[in-house]
């Protein structure tokens, strides 16, 4: 069974969540996983976003990929900035190994 990001979130909140961010250097990973509802997600739940959010399926969400992070939600979403990237690598990569995975995604989002 193929899931996608709205079998898990709301398109409200996803829609939300992405107008929130909008200008450039205004995204917060934190803020933008409780608008969009994540935090209250189950562990099982926020695995399946990252696998959803794993674009090239290598078990990773490596940098290139995260600044790309807001399509994965809105096709038509702004990249992020490069300032943006570094902060959110940084806040979730805990054996800062330039990736970011599955566990890491879900203490970052639970935490």
């Amino acid at each position: 069974m193929n899931m996608s990001l709205t079998d898990i979130l709301s398109a409200e909140a996803i829609e939300n969540a992405i107008k929130d961010c909008e200008a450039p250097d205004s995204f917060s990973y934190k803020k933008f996983f409780q608008v969009i509802g994540l935090t209250k997600k189950s562990p099982e739940e926020v695995r399946e976003v990252f696998r959803l959010l794993d674009d090239n399926n290598s078990g990773f969400i490596e940098e290139s990929e995260l600044k790309f992070f807001l399509r994965r939600f809105v096709p038509g979403a702004r990249t992020l900035t490069e300032n943006e990237t570094k902060n959110f690598m940084s806040g979730s990569d805990g054996n800062s190994d330039g990736k970011i995975g599955v566990d890491e995604f879900q203490s970052m989002v639970l935490s």
